[in-house]
């Protein structure tokens, strides 16, 4: 699904003098012939390393997560390091959604003042069928907290200006997917959560999690809020941010439509995988002047909030990020 995305965004940037020059999967035998090479090499690690390692001069865009484990990105960062000629750049793309980052826009002006508290929500519809049910297991993805909502992770950070510093979360496999026996086995992805993350600047964030919740008028609902006012909520794909402070109090909130005029293409982003590809060749073309937005820091510590969750929820505790960082 994400790869028909991105093919579509690069034509949508022709205009930029974007060519596609390879596709890996363009019918089904390669497809398989694709899956049985991933799994030989241990899908995704050897395959981006082999990337990062190729002589050529060249730079990459990874689909998020950056890994499953934190042990295998922090690998893929150490590779990277050795490759001053090369720009590695992370697909964390809800940072581009019109509303999104428009909410990042006012924290960023210090409209709220020091942010104290984030809140997400993503109350959604049950993981999509994909390939070989690929992911319906914790084995493949990290799990749903891993590969789903290191987005939300990243936005959290983001928001708080902070680095994590310990994790705390609640969840279940407690409705979908129940039914499901793929070669003898029953999916074990969570598909409900509450996370709690602590800043070291204080701050703290919670990530509201229910996949299955398709009567939502919107899908994911930010809020920010800092000593002065309430920044967001920010509603996708409703596309709207509300602001407000809180000398105004509820007279004063300002509702703002949120539009990207860049976007030639929406997607099933909302346009964000649009804006994510323009940075991405604006960065490239303006090698040594801007670096690329998300970069492997990035995904490597989103990664390893969603490895803390999913270890607290198994364990029942609070789980550091030294430890899962630290952790072989």
């Amino acid at each position: 699904m994400m790869g028909r995305e991105h093919l579509v965004n690069l034509y949508h940037l022709r205009h930029l003098r974007v060519s596609v020059v390879c596709i890996a999967d363009p019918h089904l035998p390669s497809q398989r012939a694709a899956l049985e090479l991933a799994n030989s090499f241990n899908w995704p690690l050897q395959i981006l390393m082999d990337i990062i390692a190729h002589p050529k001069p060249h730079h990459v865009l990874v689909e998020k997560p950056l890994c499953t484990t934190v042990s295998h990105c922090k690998q893929v960062v150490d590779a990277a390091k050795k490759r001053e000629d090369m720009m590695v750049q992370v697909g964390l793309e809800y940072r581009y959604m019109p509303p999104v980052a428009k909410l990042i826009q006012l924290v960023k002006n210090g409209d709220v003042g020091p942010v104290r508290m984030v809140s997400i929500r993503e109350h959604r519809f049950p993981f999509l069928v994909k390939v070989n049910n690929w992911n319906r297991f914790n084995v493949n993805t990290g799990g749903t907290l891993v590969e789903k909502c290191c987005h939300f992770f990243d936005l959290m950070r983001l928001f708080a200006g902070a680095n994590p510093v310990r994790v705390m979360a609640s969840g279940a496999m407690d409705v979908n997917h129940k039914d499901e026996v793929y070669d003898g086995k029953v999916p074990d992805i969570i598909d409900n959560a509450y996370v709690i993350v602590e800043f070291d600047n204080g701050s703290r964030g919670v990530l509201d999690l229910c996949m299955f919740a398709e009567g939502s008028k919107n899908e994911q609902e930010i809020s920010v809020v800092g000593d002065e006012g309430k920044v967001g909520e920010a509603f996708v794909p409703e596309g709207i941010v509300r602001f407000g402070t809180r000398v105004g109090g509820r007279d004063g909130v300002q509702t703002i439509k949120t539009v990207d005029d860049r976007i030639k293409y929406d997607g099933l982003h909302h346009g964000s995988s649009y804006l994510e590809h323009l940075n991405f060749l604006h960065a490239i073309r303006d090698r040594g002047v801007q670096a690329p937005e998300v970069d492997l820091t990035d995904g490597l510590i989103s990664v390893a909030i969603g490895v803390a969750a999913q270890v607290s929820i198994e364990h029942d505790r609070f789980v550091t990020i030294e430890e899962v960082l630290t952790c072989v």
